[in-house]
């Protein structure tokens, strides 16, 4: 079995051109294609000779995370924006009000996080057990995940992700093109 890179339906959108969005869907190709290759090269070290190469299947798995993270949030990164810029559905917006106070709230604390210095990403993640709400920072693609939460809305905030169109100085300027151009009704279909 092997990953193949997913193909998105992006349309234009505002204030992402589309040099950046085809070297970023580059760049997940990439991951894809790491993904396959970390799995082949642990098969055939296994082959070889498992005691023997111990050591380096370990590190090959190690990295294995960090690909394959790197793979399924682009995913969820670029499905968001197919079908074009809807309005919030009332599902998504009450869930959030709950904990933010209100939809701006939610944006407010959503940018503010998405502004933290270096890489990573700024993640809505959804708590079914006590139907709650997190915004977090997932450094690389899988450092700081929060564990077992679903997903709802995923925004790259690596410099691939924007450098094209914006020096880094310009990050909120890019958050704001992200969200202008989300289909928040995919987002609202991640809810559980």
């Amino acid at each position: 079995m092997e990953y193949t890179a997913k193909t998105f339906n992006l349309g234009a959108l505002e204030g992402l051109s589309e040099k950046q969005l085809s070297v970023h869907l580059g760049l997940y190709e990439g991951y894809v294609k790491h993904v396959n290759h970390l799995r082949t090269q642990v098969h055939d070290l296994e082959s070889q000779d498992k005691e023997k190469y111990a050591y380096a299947i370990a590190e090959l798995r190690r990295r294995l995370g960090f690909e394959f993270d790197g793979m399924r949030m682009h995913e969820y990164y670029f499905s968001q924006f197919e079908g074009g810029a809807t309005d919030v559905p009332e599902n998504l917006s009450a869930l959030v009000s709950e904990k933010y106070g209100s939809w701006e709230g939610f944006i407010e604390h959503f940018t503010t996080v998405g502004m933290t210095r270096g890489i990573g990403w700024t993640v809505l993640y959804q708590d079914p057990d006590v139907n709650t709400v997190h915004v977090a920072w997932v450094g690389d693609h899988e450092l700081g995940q929060l564990s077992g939460l679903p997903i709802i809305l995923a925004m790259d905030m690596w410099e691939h992700a924007f450098m094209v169109d914006y020096v880094p100085s310009e990050k909120k300027t890019y958050i704001e093109a992200f969200l202008k151009n989300i289909n928040w009704e995919t987002v609202a279909k991640r809810i559980t």
